[in-house]
């Protein structure tokens, strides 16, 4: 049995139509007619591909690199092996995303697990619902009373529609997610076993125990977003948990309830934000970031990897640790640790 290949380029470039494509200069145009079949990582490379490299701290493939083309900055130029097409462009990374979108459609945007157009016999629509024509609702999807679908929107095998959910177009839900309580725009992406609407987690202690609060807010999710597989995005306790357009989230991450996070922001996996949290516009969160309860996140902030946040950020600043502060004294206090970590093992000598 031969290896599968899920992957097949749509077709070939070649260096001239990448350069009119990225706005990148091509250093030598006798190089235009040079074709590209495919794309790789700098590292591996290989006959028909084209690779990036961003800057000379990137530039060590370059000394051993067999391709087709390089995208690369303006420093790295003269590190190029001679006979490989050379495209310059200050932002190699976004110009290679772009010609791997072109060259690998489907690996761009997630595609239904079955292949069924339309849709399956094998699905469950309620007779009140409304799904638009140019939907597909694959094998053992289930559509609930009173929801909607628009066209274009894939919902995967075993997902879940819940009651009165309004799904937008072009959109898709992966397979065995499930979607409850939320009204949800156009163009959003929300991967394979994510959860959308359950309830948030609010108690109130009391002598019994903790008492549950009824949350009755919804999940708003504005156009473009997209969600990783096996995140969870609580509603609204009385107000809405809102994600904002464009905004990008990471796999296993999770949204308490009624967390605002404003437009374009991208949240790595593992990260947490509990209740109430608001996040401005253009946030950038590393992987495994925990928010304490009803803080405010200004636009433009930067939260380093495993950052524990306990108190607002204000915008534009970048914040590292746990407990996390500004960046710059985080570094401090980091170098004094080691320091006096080195100190003493100096003076006391080795444990071993």
């Amino acid at each position: 049995m031969t290896d599968p290949v899920f992957f097949v380029p749509s077709r070939r470039f070649t260096a001239g139509e990448v350069a009119e494509l990225t706005g990148a200069v091509l250093a030598d145009a006798g190089h235009s007619p040079r074709e590209i079949t495919t794309i790789a990582s700098a590292q591996d490379g290989g006959d028909g591909a084209l690779v990036f490299v961003d800057g000379k701290r990137n530039a060590r493939p370059l000394a051993t690199l067999k391709a087709a083309a390089v995208l690369c900055t303006p420093d790295v130029v003269g590190l190029v092996p001679a006979g490989i097409a050379v495209l310059v462009t200050p932002r190699p990374q976004h110009a290679f995303a772009r010609v791997g979108r072109l060259l690998y459609p489907e690996a761009g945007r997630p595609i239904g697990v079955t292949g069924e157009d339309g849709i399956s016999p094998f699905s469950h629509i309620d007779p009140t619902a409304h799904v638009e024509a140019g939907a597909v609702i694959e094998a053992g999807a289930v559509i609930g009373p009173h929801a909607s679908v628009g066209s274009g929107t894939v919902v995967a095998a075993n997902a879940v529609i819940g009651r009165s959910v309004q799904i937008g177009r072009d959109g898709y839900i992966g397979p065995h997610s499930s979607v409850q309580y939320a009204l949800v725009g156009n163009g959003v992406i929300i991967h394979a076993g994510a959860r959308i609407g359950q309830d948030g987690f609010g108690f109130a202690g009391g002598a019994r125990g903790p008492e549950r609060v009824p949350q009755i807010g919804r999940v708003i999710i504005q156009d473009n977003v997209e969600i990783g597989a096996n995140s969870t995005v609580d509603r609204g306790a009385m107000a809405d948990t809102i994600i904002g357009e464009n905004t990008k989230i990471d796999n296993l991450v999770q949204i308490g309830h009624n967390v605002r996070i404003g437009r374009n922001c991208v949240i790595a996996g593992l990260s947490g934000i509990s209740g109430s949290v608001v996040v401005g516009d253009n946030v950038m969160m590393g992987g495994g970031v925990g928010l304490a309860d009803h803080l405010t996140i200004g636009s433009g902030a930067q939260l380093a990897a495993r950052s524990g946040l306990m108190h607002d950020v204000p915008a534009g600043e970048v914040w590292a640790g746990f407990p996390a502060k500004p960046m710059k004294l985080a570094m401090r206090e980091f170098a004094l640790l080691r320091k006096m970590a080195t100190g003493r093992s100096k003076e006391g000598g080795s444990n071993d």
